[in-house]
């Protein structure tokens, strides 16, 4: 149950008027923290992977984990793609177990921009896949990421803000009205009467990228203005940072895990501060109690074959395994055959999917409906299938000892 449908949280908070922080991670430590922070305060979370990051970490081998802190938290957890490259790099992260992604398009033309945001939600949509746009561009002034983010800020106009949500289908929306990437050189100076007409305008959360430097003040005033997101990574680095040089000046000695042992605890004192400050804070059960469970699908089909030798069974079933695990929602796709010589029924096919709504764009997307009626259907008269949802079993985390207990749900 804790890994919740995004927009649900994000609509809740939009609703009542906080924000939940995104917090990119990148290290298992700033997983932790994280996590230790959000179940501490118990507080709404997104875990946030940033493509633009992929470089410090894998993110196949990352995802796993991410899952894992989810599923067993016991407070709402999102999982988000942030700032994706392409509609490519979308259903790859969709397939890996993100339930949010953003592409980001905002460096390209308006028209442009919205090309590409509306063939991401079509997509992400038919996955049942929270989307966020993003409009006019905020740049990077100094510090990590700056410098992925070149160029002078671009704000966000009322009436492309209008046109773009209207023609893209967007579920969030983040906005340039003065942030930066990385850190500010200075006061910041937002344009919150920009904010309060966009808000006004469209009704549906707003996104704040650029966080770290702001005072608790513009972040009231921004979650007044209907900023229900705040992206957050520059400043949980830092702080991981500074323990790490901590570490070093306290013993020159310190081999690798002896500088990093005080990152986890930094992120989560760093994370559980801004979770007070924007509102999340106590609101977990809830948030619980209004959003959606993120619960994956199983399309499961056993069958018989006529008039085909397993040669061309096997050929039949690679080729599947590749055109249908392709699809987008599709989370893996897995064949066998019955242990049993008088099993009633001689192979099975298994399908994953994100989420229920995979179960039609499935079904009528064209390379499915290629391949069952031109491989599968001819030679597999005899079958039967069914959609299910999975039951999994949930883990309890006691964050003092580290200790986890187990009971089916």
């Amino acid at each position: 149950m804790p890994l919740v449908d995004m927009k649900d949280m994000l609509q809740h908070a939009y609703d009542h008027g906080y924000a939940v922080g995104a917090f990119d991670l990148v290290s298992l430590d700033f997983l932790e923290g994280i996590m230790s922070a959000a179940e501490k305060a118990r507080a709404p979370v997104i875990l946030s992977l940033a493509e633009s990051h992929f470089e410090y970490f894998d993110f196949e081998l990352a995802m796993p984990a991410v899952e894992a802190a989810a599923r067993r938290a016991s407070v709402p957890v999102a999982i988000h793609l942030d700032h994706g490259a392409s509609l490519e790099s979308a259903v790859r992260a969709i397939r890996l177990g993100c339930n949010g992604v953003m592409v980001d398009a905002s460096h390209a033309d308006f028209s442009e921009n919205i090309r590409i945001s509306r063939a991401v939600t079509d997509m992400a949509h038919a996955c049942g896949i929270t989307v966020e746009g993003e409009l006019g561009y905020v740049p990077g002034v100094e510090g990590e990421d700056a410098e992925r983010h070149p160029g002078e800020v671009a704000y966000t106009t009322l009436a492309e803000a209008r046109a773009y949500v209207e023609r893209t289908g967007v579920d969030c929306l983040a906005v340039s009205i003065g942030t930066v990437h990385g850190r500010m050189k200075g006061k910041p100076k937002l344009d919150y009467q920009r904010l309060k007409q966009i808000n006004e305008a469209l009704g549906i959360p707003l996104v704040i990228h650029g966080g770290t430097g702001l005072s608790d003040d513009q972040f009231r005033r921004l979650i007044n203005n209907g900023v229900a997101k705040i992206n957050y990574f520059t400043a949980l680095s830092d702080a991981a940072g500074a323990s790490i040089r901590a570490s070093a000046r306290e013993d020159r000695g310190n081999a690798y895990t002896g500088l990093v042992k005080g990152v986890r605890e930094a992120v989560a004192a760093e994370v559980e501060s801004r979770m007070r400050l924007w509102g999340s804070a106590g609101r977990a059960a809830e948030v619980l109690s209004r959003c959606r469970a993120w619960t994956p699908v199983e399309h499961l089909i056993v069958y018989n074959v006529e008039g085909a030798d397993e040669t061309r069974v096997e050929m039949m079933m690679e080729e599947g395994r590749r055109v249908l695990g392709a699809i987008p929602g599709v989370r893996e796709v897995l064949t066998g055959r019955a242990v049993q010589a008088q099993a009633k029924y001689r192979y099975t096919w298994l399908v994953r999917f994100c989420h229920p709504a995979v179960i039609d764009s499935y079904r009528d997307h064209p390379d499915h409906v290629a391949f069952a009626d031109k491989l599968f259907r001819p030679i597999a008269g005899d079958r039967i299938s069914i959609d299910y949802r999975i039951v999994e079993t949930v883990f309890s985390v006691r964050h003092h000892d580290r200790t986890l207990g187990a009971g089916s749900a």
